[in-house]
Parts: structure tokens; sequence; C-alpha cells
């Protein structure tokens, strides 16, 4: 009777480890296809922007202003505006960011009001970019009268990539160690040389790649720049200036149908931009790595 209780278990045993097993290889199947499809779909978007957009680039697209609406000419004012716009957000947002982490990691107390400030900031890493780009069109154009500048948008766009810097930081902060932080007490260190010395060396590649987060919605972001840092053609020759950055010309030459052949350029030099800001971050992160 025993025997026999035995072998029926071990058959059921096994049939349900052969469930399991086909189970596995089908969710494997569909994550294998959920990942080719993936890298498919990338391959066509830029492959189609690529073929029809590289023949068009030429030192004089990229060195000249654009010219009857952006019909003829370069992008060069587009190029400028956008690193300014970067540049701006970035000095604004990479200091504050890091330091709200700080403060929510190594010195705030778990409580309610933390809790919010959590909250909030995942709240707002959700908002939709419009209403970014009518907040900062009515508090810093029409309210604090900045008008249409880089000053305006930049200002807009640290309030858009300033969660996500904070958020990335903060995880990257809590992903060091506690023995780090209790060897550089231990050896005499005060709380704040462990913090600068320790553990933000530690968590710098999680803070580059919040940052690389954040230059790649600034570079791409057209909806929120319209309302605050305009979509005037010429080049800044100051941050109180408007000016039009390459997704907004892209945006532009798109639904208006100005120029094909300029619009599959400047989509390509987006691309090709945001290709180069990817590249140079990853060799940061591995030095920092190693």
């Amino acid at each position: 009777m025993n025997i026999k209780l035995f072998g029926e278990s071990s058959s059921i045993s096994s049939g349900t480890v052969k469930k399991n097993r086909i189970t596995e290889k089908i969710f494997f199947g569909l994550l294998w296809a959920a990942a080719f499809i993936t890298v498919i779909v990338l391959v066509a978007i830029i492959g189609h922007v690529l073929i029809n957009g590289l023949s068009h680039i030429s030192l004089q697209f990229l060195t000249q202003e654009p010219e009857n609406m952006g019909k003829e000419g370069g992008i060069f004012s587009s190029i400028v505006t956008t690193v300014y716009l970067a540049l701006f957000s970035l000095i604004i947002a990479v200091p504050i960011g890091l330091s709200a982490a700080i403060f929510l990691t190594e010195y705030a107390k778990e409580g309610l009001i933390i809790r919010i400030i959590r909250f909030g900031t995942e709240a707002l890493a959700g908002i939709p970019s419009i209403i970014y780009g009518l907040f900062g069109f009515v508090f810093f154009v029409v309210l604090l009268k900045f008008k249409y500048s880089i000053v305006s948008g930049g200002l807009t766009l640290t309030l858009m990539i300033l969660p996500t810097i904070i958020r990335t930081s903060e995880e990257s902060i809590k992903m060091v160690p506690r023995s780090y932080r209790e060897g550089s007490l231990a050896l005499g260190a005060t709380k704040w040389q462990t913090i600068y010395k320790v553990v933000l060396p530690a968590a710098i590649p999680g803070v580059l790649t919040g940052v690389i987060l954040g230059v790649g919605r600034v570079v791409g972001e057209t909806a929120a720049v319209i309302y605050t840092a305009g979509s005037s053609l010429g080049l800044p020759n100051s941050i109180w200036r408007p000016g039009r950055t390459m997704a907004v010309h892209l945006y532009i030459l798109a639904s208006e149908g100005l120029s094909k052949t300029n619009m599959y350029a400047t989509a390509t030099v987006l691309i090709i931009t945001v290709f180069i800001i990817n590249f140079v971050a990853n060799r940061l992160i591995k030095r920092f790595i190693r």
C-alpha cells in the first residue's frame, strides 16, 4: 500500500515538473518575442529616418541659419538653442535634485512629510509635458515677465526633469552598502565627509543615469518649449531671447509640410545627438564603476 502511494506521488510530481517546464518555455518564448519585436520596431524607426536623412546632412546644413521659414538653409541656431536649454536646465536641476536626494536618504527621518514628498516627486514625473508648458507660460512668461526666452524654457524644463533626477539619485544612494558608511564613520570621518567622499562616488553611475534621462527629455521636448522658449528662428544672443530647438524645428517642419528633406535631416541630427549623449554618459559611468 505504501509503495503504491509512493509511486502515485512520484508520477504526480513528475507531471507537475513537466507542466512547469512547459509553462517556463512558453513564457521564455514570449519574453524573447517581446524583445525581438522591440528591437525590430526600434531598428525600423531609426533606419527609416537615417536612410532618408543622412544624404541631406552636410557641413553647410549644420553651420547655416534656417532660411525661408526653415524650407532652406541649415539648423545651426536650433542646435545652439538646444544646447543652451539643456545646459541651463541641468545646471539648475542637478544640484537641486542631488541635494534633495541626499537629504531624503541620509538626513530625513521616515514620516508623513517624507512620504508626501516622495509621492509628490513621483506624481510630478508623470504629469504630461503640455501641463508643464502651460504652467511655464503662465508663471514664467506672463507673471514673472520673462517673456519667451531661454530662461523661461530652461526653468520649465528644470521642473520637468527634477523629479526624475531626484528619484534616480535617491535610489542610487540607497543602493550604496551601509558598511561603506559605517567604515568611514569608524575611521573618524564626519557624516558629510562620508557622504561626499564615500557615498556619492559610489552612487555616481546611478546619478548619471538620471541625468541622461533628463537630457533625453530636454532634447526631445516640444510642447513645453514652444509655450516658454518660443519658436523664433535665429541665433539667441542672450538667455533672455527666444529660440527654436531642434525638436520644435522638426515639429514645425513636419506639421506644416515646409520641407521634407530638412525634416528628415533634422530628425537624423537629433537622433545622432541623443546617441552621442548616451555614448559619452555610458563611458563616464563605466569609468566611475572601474
